[in-house]
């Protein structure tokens, strides 16, 4: 049986098949870019584009059919797995183990080569998919940058259009106030003469009193007569957003509501326009003293408008002043919850403002020591504080994005400023004017209408946040900073900048102007204060302790003043 069983294996043999690999792997792939720089011709409607149009509806038609001969292929391949099983029984029942181990092994080999040349014309078929949409996304941006190019010209010249009518706007409004400002001179000198004469007309007969009044009253006399009766009329109120709780009442105006001021021209006082014309002499500044009056960093610096007092507020939560340049510690006081982020005295001295990281602004009576009023309005810190030269507006501003002016009298929100689309970081009034600059983190300055509560230019130049912008004693120029430490002037009559100095690369704080206008001070986060001189163009660096700035201020006509994150306050003397 054995014999038998070598003679049956012996009639049989194998015969060593090679299998070659195809050379379908010469495929050249196309790499798909995400570039943006496309070679496609910009017409869309050419010969080239047709033929392509064609030769990619041809390569659709052959992948369908390439898909429908793999699907055919599928059904073939059926017959050959059962003759594979047949062979494989066959071998099984004639004990050719060995000869059964190969051809398993062979089989699976060809398996697998099958299965990588399908994977191989799946991706080559998606590869040229992705070309095909690559390509009609590449038109659809071509058509899209063509038809945005298109609305270019029109939106330039729509926004000069707007600049312009802003620009006009102003100066039309500007030569409007100095016509009322003249206007308003006539009137209260006409006013003191009529008091005059009506007591003298009082000391007369009570029964001649009507009719002497009615014949020396005119056109002027009556006009104002009339303008007292209307002022206690309810009227329409302005344009502009009202404070949430202290303007409920949106169609009427408050009686207690103050006047918003005209803005005459030439009505500053001697002292005050004799400041800006003393020549600064030539020197430099140097640290005289130090002194220490917070424990926490000193946030914001005042000056009193009378008296050598200064006023500073800080981290800790307080207000002090004290005097210059003694130090002496006259007043402190409690009651903000958060940081103090601006401080004002009232023009008359009485009273000063605080604004704060806990929303609110606070008013202080410096006889009573104590708060007199809150204003609450804004959602969230108050970033600054100015008080008008008239002594019965506030203007706050604030990281909600918004600015407000603020009522003493009322004690409501006349107006809510809002435009900007970042914090406002700064506000102040220009002095003896119904106008106000704003700066923002959205690197812009706006200038606004108090009267009306509206914005009536915006300086665009800054590329990093706007951090402070201040007024001259003049009123013609703005000098402002950003936390990348550059600092810039703009002419309010051009409504243009005029210099751009890069003092950083370190945060500039806070920038003061000096009386005579001939020097710039910049507040750096380097731990330094840098004085720019107008008149020859050179910077100079002054060094202190070495911490951090926040604020200065130019005490005098030969002084200067710096707080910083150490709570402590350098005072600088003016030396030739």
């Amino acid at each position: 049986m054995a014999e038998e069983a070598k003679v049956s294996e012996a009639a049989y043999s194998l015969q060593k098949i090679t299998i070659t690999d195809d050379s379908k792997d010469d495929y050249q792939y196309e790499e798909v870019s995400a570039d943006d720089d496309f070679s496609l011709p910009e017409d869309d409607e050419d010969l080239s584009k047709a033929l392509q149009t064609i030769e990619e509806q041809a390569e659709d038609a052959k992948l369908m059919e390439f898909l429908s001969v793999l699907n055919s292929e599928k059904l073939i391949s059926d017959l050959p797995q059962a003759m594979d099983d047949f062979f494989c029984n066959f071998l099984v029942r004639l004990g050719m183990s060995r000869t059964l181990d190969c051809f398993q092994s062979e089989c699976k080999v060809e398996e697998a080569l099958l299965k990588m040349e399908k994977e191989r014309d799946f991706h080559r078929m998606h590869h040229k998919r992705v070309l095909q949409e690559k390509n009609r996304l590449v038109c659809d941006l071509k058509r899209l940058k063509a038809h945005y190019a298109s609305y270019e010209p029109m939106l330039k010249q729509m926004s000069e259009k707007y600049q312009n009518s802003l620009t006009q706007k102003m100066l039309t409004s500007l030569e409007r106030d100095k016509a009322m400002g003249q206007v308003t001179g006539l009137q209260a000198a006409l006013h003191s003469l009529e008091s005059g004469y009506a007591k003298q007309i009082f000391e007369t007969k009570e029964g001649c009193e009507c009719t002497k009044k009615k014949e020396f009253e005119g056109p002027t006399q009556k006009a104002l007569r009339e303008t007292r009766q209307k002022k206690f009329l309810v009227v329409a109120s302005s344009s502009g957003d009202p404070d949430e709780e202290g303007e409920k009442k949106m169609g009427r105006r408050d009686l207690k509501d103050s006047e918003f001021p005209v803005d005459p021209e030439g009505t500053l006082s001697f002292e005050h326009a004799k400041e800006h014309t003393q020549p600064l002499k030539p020197g430099h500044y140097q640290l005289s003293s130090i002194l220490k009056v917070h424990d926490l960093a000193v946030s914001c610096l005042a000056l009193h408008p009378r008296k050598n007092i200064v006023l500073t507020g800080g981290d800790d939560h307080l207000w002090k002043t004290w005097g210059f340049p003694d130090g002496n510690i006259l007043l402190t006081g409690e009651g903000h919850t958060d940081w103090l982020s601006g401080c004002c005295f009232r023009p008359s001295g009485t009273q000063l403002v605080t604004s704060s990281g806990d929303t609110t602004v606070r008013l202080w009576d410096l006889s009573r020591s104590g708060c007199i009023l809150t204003l609450r309005g804004h959602s969230r810190a108050v970033r600054g504080c100015s008080w008008h030269s008239c002594g019965d507006f506030v203007a706050s501003a604030s990281a909600d994005c918004t600015s407000k002016i603020w009522d003493v009298n009322s004690e409501r929100c006349r107006y809510t400023l809002r435009g900007h689309k970042d914090s406002v970081n700064s506000i102040e009034f220009l002095p003896f004017s119904s106008t106000v600059v704003t700066s923002s983190a959205d690197k812009t300055l706006s200038l606004w209408d108090v009267r009306k509560g509206l914005r009536v230019y915006t300086f665009q130049g800054h590329v990093h946040s706007c951090n402070h912008a201040t007024f001259n004693r003049k009123g013609d120029s703005i000098a402002s900073c950003d936390s990348s430490g550059v600092l810039k002037l703009w002419d309010m009559r051009m409504l243009l900048p005029v210099l751009s100095i890069d003092a950083g690369p370190h945060p500039a704080n806070q920038v003061a102007f000096h009386r005579s206008g001939d020097l710039v001070a910049l507040a750096s986060s380097e731990g330094s204060v840098k004085v720019l001189s107008l008149a020859v163009g050179q910077l100079s660096i002054l060094r202190g302790p070495g911490v951090e700035v926040r604020c200065v201020r130019f005490h005098s006509q030969d002084s200067l003043l710096s707080a910083g994150a150490d709570g402590r306050v350098c005072l600088w003397s003016w030396a030739q």
